[in-house]
């Protein structure tokens, strides 16, 4: 794997705090917009409510979400013995296009976890699902095993039942295992944001839990205009970094989807761009780098890494482009006209640590992360290391912390580029 040129070694440790089991919140408020708010700017913090959030934003801010939905991923199978096997779906593989695997009938393949993995070693496993007035034998087979996952080919004997169906019926919604709790009824609503509509996530974008209908009229009376895009969060986002330097930490890939109009909102509003979660930073920063691979010419070739357009880990920083963030921008557009695509479709694995210099985010929405994580290091470099400011206040005045807790609106304290 290729480490960044950026010289320093970043060590882990210094991205470490205590986080007590009491400040993480076990379940979200009644009413979503009713969370604390910690607001950043200036390296001044102050504090709200999230129902406020539109009197701390610029009245000309494009607000960008990502519009992802989190499936009920995780399955469980019992072998005849008895043992409990659990396969926890992460990303799909045959065919490689959600929309097309979570469509699927008969069969599908996915890269997955395994839970009790020393008790399958071979065989199919089988389970009878029913589905509305439609059954079917739903089975599981182990192929084969890369690092801690594994390739699951699943097939079912009805043609008339979708894999998306089978998820829906007999999966369950993977909450994180920080919450120390079963999933229940109440978190298939509350672990998915009012906006979610594409399913494809095993994990919720957690900093949009907190938007409601009357946050986003509060937004309109500003004149903040909004865009969505997509982003299928994998179960990498939220894994603690292991490795004692970062740059020996191999980020999780995630696939991202933009419209074409999206693109050309952002590029109109270079300067006034705020991100809901680090999902959305993630893909917009990574539009940068997607743009600067495309060379403009009279006819811009479709191009490919098995189909996709591709940001690498450690792009950013062995990057010497010195194009505008508009030029980027107008890249993308022009290789979605010459191609005749209505949506930018590609894969990121953009690790965003301290010393990235943003490209196109100006403020973000974010909550409160797990220490020593990779989105911990995505805020700190956000913040220009203030990060420990930050999260000492947010202790020191019980803010609730993790995916059901409190939320912080950031403004970014390093230069973008906005032309």
């Amino acid at each position: 794997m290729n480490e960044p040129k950026d010289n320093q070694p970043i060590y882990i440790d210094q991205y470490d705090y205590q986080l007590p089991d009491d400040r993480i919140a076990k379940f979200p408020l009644s009413r979503r917009d009713a969370s604390k708010l910690l607001i950043y700017k200036n390296s001044n913090i102050t504090e709200s409510t999230f129902s406020n959030i539109a009197d701390f934003l610029p009245a000309d801010s494009l607000l960008v979400y990502n519009n992802t939905r989190v499936i009920q991923a995780r399955l469980v199978f019992h072998k005849e013995t008895g043992a409990r096997i659990e396969v926890f779906c992460l990303e799909p593989l045959t065919p490689s296009d959600y929309a097309l695997s979570l469509s699927a009938t008969t069969q599908c393949e996915w890269k997955c976890m395994v839970g009790n993995l020393k008790k399958w070693k071979e065989g199919r496993l089988s389970k009878s699902i029913v589905v509305g007035e439609k059954s079917c034998v739903f089975s599981a087979e182990l192929l084969h095993t890369e690092d801690n996952t594994h390739t699951i080919h699943f097939s079912w004997n009805n043609d008339n039942i979708h894999f998306a169906d089978i998820l829906e019926n007999a999966g369950e919604l993977p909450i994180p295992p920080y919450l120390h709790r079963k999933t229940e009824e109440s978190d298939l609503t509350t672990y998915q944001t009012v906006y979610s509509k594409i399913k494809g996530s095993v994990a919720a974008p957690t900093a949009g839990l907190h938007f409601t209908s009357e946050v986003f009229e509060s937004l309109k009376s500003k004149n903040i205009e909004t865009e969505e895009l997509t982003l299928h969060v994998g179960a990498g986002t939220f894994q603690p970094v292991k490795t004692r330097d970062i740059a020996e930490h191999h980020m999780h890939t995630e696939v991202i989807s933009v419209q074409r109009s999206t693109i050309e909102n952002l590029q109109k509003s270079l300067g006034n761009i705020v991100a809901v979660g680090t999902t959305s930073v993630r893909t917009l920063e990574s539009l940068y780098y997607i743009g600067a691979q495309i060379t403009p010419s009279p006819l811009i070739p479709l191009l490919e890494k098995k189909g996709i357009l591709t940001v690498s880990q450690w792009q950013p920083y062995e990057s010497a482009s010195t194009l505008s963030v508009f030029d980027a921008l107008q890249n993308i557009l022009d290789y979605l006209d010459q191609n005749s695509l209505s949506t930018l479709h590609a894969e990121t694995q953009i690790m965003i640590k301290p010393g990235y210099k943003f490209k196109l985010v100006n403020a973000m929405i974010t909550n409160f992360h797990q220490p020593k994580s990779t989105l911990l290091l995505l805020v700190s470099a956000f913040v220009n290391g203030n990060w420990k400011e930050i999260y000492h206040y947010a202790m020191e005045n019980k803010f609730r912390f993790l995916s059901y807790g409190d939320s912080s609106l950031l403004f970014n304290d390093t230069s973008v580029v906005s032309k």
